[in-house]
Formats: structure tokens, sequence, C-alpha cells
């Protein structure tokens, strides 16, 4: 497959306006990236980009959620997921609802029986739990309230669309394009290779022994690909970001995870994303990073302030691909 040549990390290729009726999303919730067709994310990532280009043309006159309501229920604390959805329902015309977290997941009462409160009163809730099985009890308990899944242990989808369409920006068309993932195999990882299988690019990710990702995540991922995409998992954090456009990385402890920090950082120190393995990757690759940082951990100050680092517009793509979901799954 012939490529363009690759793009230098300052430059920003237009995305091409699509014309088309958008579908809406089929599925009820959007729980997992492999809740979308590839047509569909690639419908989420066309509107989220004509949403920011509006956006910061100061056009904010679609309201599809105008009269409707989103509740937030959030067990884990979040600075981008909160603000980002709040802005993004605000902004699509809907309201927003913050039950406390003492009242919304089950300490007070059953999970299932706070999703069959809540559909009787909002039309959609955007839910930061701990386990994904958690999400789904909650989603299947509501069948006329769109649910999506603001983080848990196992999955992160919605930072994979931000992450996405960030790639996207850079390069254009992704079919092709090699992502390194170095670090723990957890729920950032997992919904990346989804989403990057999903979409043609070649993903590697690179964790020491007992902490790559699940097997299960692997062959979905695998099953999911498109235009001849692959799924790598190594311990070698150099043979990864070998040749790869970007190299991610993430926290060497989620949250829950604290107890296990130390222990962590000395597995994980052979896989710091510092500037010698940056320059592995080669002098154009980009550097990802979900956010929070521990800086002089996981990566260095060198990298992730350095002029190829898209941490900041990562987060800022946040607001838009919400924004675009919750347009498709909710308006």
């Amino acid at each position: 497959m012939s490529l363009p040549a690759r793009q230098k990390s300052k430059d920003v290729v237009p995305l091409r306006r699509v014309d088309r009726a958008r579908r809406a999303i089929a599925a009820k919730d959007f729980l997992s990236v492999l809740d979308l067709g590839r047509g569909e994310l690639d419908d989420v990532l066309s509107l989220a980009a004509e949403m920011k280009l509006r956006r910061g043309n100061g056009q904010l006159a679609d309201r599809p959620l105008a009269g409707k309501h989103v509740a937030l229920l959030f067990e884990k604390p979040s600075l981008r997921t909160r603000s980002t959805f709040v802005i993004a329902v605000r902004e699509l015309g809907g309201e927003v609802i913050e039950p406390p977290a003492e009242v919304a997941l089950g300490s007070r009462e059953s999970v299932e029986d706070v999703a069959r409160n809540l559909e009787r009163w909002v039309h959609g809730a955007v839910v930061r739990t701990f386990a994904q099985s958690r999400l789904q009890q909650f989603a299947a308990a509501a069948p006329r309230l769109r649910v999506v899944n603001a983080l848990t242990d196992e999955e992160h989808p919605c930072q994979a669309l931000a992450d996405m369409l960030t790639l996207k920006e850079r390069f254009g068309d992704l079919a092709g394009r090699t992502l390194a993932f170095v670090g723990d195999g957890n729920n950032v990882a997992a919904s990346l290779v989804h989403a990057g299988a999903m979409l043609g690019v070649n993903v590697r990710v690179a964790s020491p022994a007992g902490y790559q990702l699940p097997l299960a995540v692997v062959e979905a991922a695998r099953a999911a690909a498109a235009f001849g995409a692959t799924v790598t998992v190594t311990d070698d954090p150099v043979a990864a970001v070998r040749g790869a456009d970007a190299v991610y990385t993430d926290v060497w402890a989620s949250m829950g995870q604290e107890d296990q920090s130390e222990a962590r950082a000395r597995v994980f120190r052979p896989y710091q994303v510092n500037d010698a393995l940056m320059a592995a990757a080669g002098t154009d690759a980009l550097f990802m990073h979900c956010l929070p940082a521990h800086r002089g951990l996981e990566v260095t100050d060198s990298v992730i302030d350095s002029p190829v680092s898209v941490v900041f517009e990562q987060a800022e793509n946040r607001l838009h691909t919400q924004k675009a979901l919750l347009a498709l799954l909710m308006g």
C-alpha cells in the first residue's frame, strides 16, 4: 500500500468534510469501541472534526440534545472526562445532572435499581466506574437509557476516540500507520488496539511479562481489524517503537492500584518513554499520553514537553469526539 510521506509533527492535515447524512449509532449503548461498526467509527470522527472546526469559528447552532437530560455517574476522580462531557452536553443543548457518588451506583440500592430510576428521568447516562461487568449490568437493566462508558478498569473507549481523531489530524488516512503503546496493558491500551485495528493501524504493545494485554482483547482487536492491520504484543519496548509513527504511554499504576506503585515502578522502569526510546522510533514520531502523567516515571519532561508531543491535542479532542458520540447516540 502506498502511503503519503510522514507529516511533520507540527503539521495538521485538514479533514475532509463528509456531506452525506450520518447514520445514528445502531447500538443502544457505547460501552466499548467494539460497539461501533467501522463506518460508525468513521462517522463519529468525521462529525467530531466538523464540530471542532465549527466551534473554532464560534458556530454552536446545532442542539440535538435540546430538551434532554444526561446523568453523569462517576465513582472515580476525573478532570478531562467530567469537564468535557459537561461541556459537550451543554453545547449540544442538553442538561446535565450529577448525582453524588454515594447514591449513584449501588451503595444505597442495587445498580439495577439506580438504572431503572434514571431511565424514567433522563435520556442518557455517562458512567465512570470499576468493573466493566458493573457497567454492563447497569446498561442491561434500563433498555430505554443510553449509556456511555466514561472509563472502567477494562476499557476506556472515549479516550480512544480522541486518540484516533488526533492521529487523523496529523496523518490523514490512518491505514498502514504504526502506533506503539509502551507500558501497562491496561484499559487505555485495550481500547487503543480496538480502535486502531478497526481503522487499519498496526498497533504494537510492549509490556513486561505479567502486565500484558489480555489475550481476549488482542483476539477481539484482530477480529475487528481492517486494511490488513496487525496487533503485536511484545516485552521489548525498543522493538515496539522502531519505525512507529506515534509512541503512546500511560501511568504504570492506574486508579485503584496505588498500593502497587512502588513495585510497578521497579518493574516498568525499562519501559520509560525517554529521549533514547523516542530516538528509536524516529525524529518525526509523535508522543501520546492520555493524562494525567506521572512525569519522571512513565515519561520524561523532555519528551512530554517536546514539539512532537500531542498530549494536549488529545485532551482537547475529548470534547469534540464526545460531542459527536452523544449527537449520534442520543440526538
